[in-house]
């Protein structure tokens, strides 16, 4: 489903501020993945997901999602093969509309839109159904501003609009960081029934350890713009925080030095 050949992305080349953020990057992820990234500051976790979304063109390589060859398509191109969902809840959702109205924005994603009532009975009965799953209680408030909900409730609208019609693959960058542990463990759980439910592809940035362990079905630790670690299935379950951190050093032959994770 998505398939990265030799990415090369460099920062303010020929500056003093250069900086290789992605060097030769090799990934491929089956229908159906779920990998969590982890990594230290500055280890390409997030070049790499922007890479897949088309924030800006690689330097080198090709990427390829669901067999299409995307590397020179712009962003706006390549949303249709994509859901993302960003690490501020204030980012995704429109603020002053209401909740029906973004998710009816986001059903109609890449279609063409025309003159006719904007939703219809029969959509409204079905993003109740849908906001039900999430279990927060937001499908008794359909007609709510998106800008009062809570910052979890924002994110967990944000993966519904993000999943309803569904994408290739799904980014998570950091989803949950914003929030606060119980919030974020309710966004964790809503996360893994909607990318079970819909077999979705997806690609979950964390900075903590344990989440990366629970969720996924693989695991992939980075360092200095490449993959140190690659861990799937069985072996995946058993990890530790301990053995991700000894993981660590044996590859990149120094400490791992990330207070957000550590604390995490």
């Amino acid at each position: 489903m998505l398939r990265m050949e030799g990415i090369w992305k460099t920062f303010n080349a020929g500056t003093v501020n250069e900086k290789t953020a992605l060097s030769g990057l090799n990934l491929e992820l089956k229908e159906g993945d779920f990998v969590t990234v982890i990594g230290g500051n500055g280890a390409g976790k997030s070049t790499m997901l922007n890479a897949v979304a088309g924030v800006w063109p690689v330097d080198e390589g090709k990427i390829f999602i669901d067999n299409v060859d995307v590397t020179r398509l712009p962003e706006h191109k390549r949303a249709k093969y994509l859901g993302r969902v960003f690490q501020d809840p204030m980012t995704g959702t429109a603020a002053g509309m209401q909740i029906e109205e973004n998710l009816a924005l986001a059903a109609r994603r890449g279609e063409f839109r025309f003159l006719k009532p904007g939703i219809t009975h029969k959509e409204r009965k079905y993003y109740q159904e849908r906001l039900a799953a999430l279990g927060l209680g937001l499908e008794d408030r359909m007609t709510t501003k998106v800008r009062l909900l809570s910052g979890g409730q924002r994110q967990a609208l944000t993966l519904l609009m993000a999943t309803l019609k569904k994408p290739s693959i799904l980014l998570l960058d950091e989803h949950t960081a914003a929030l606060d542990p119980k919030t974020a463990a309710k966004v964790l759980e809503a996360t893994d029934r909607v990318v079970k439910e819909n077999n979705l592809t997806t690609m979950m940035i964390t900075h903590n350890m344990k989440d990366a362990i629970v969720h996924g079905n693989r695991l992939i630790m980075m360092y200095d713009g490449h993959i140190i670690y690659d861990v799937a299935g069985e072996e995946k379950k058993k990890l530790k925080v301990s053995d991700l951190l000894e993981k660590f050093e044996q590859a990149s032959g120094g400490e791992f030095a990330n207070d957000r994770m550590m604390l995490a």
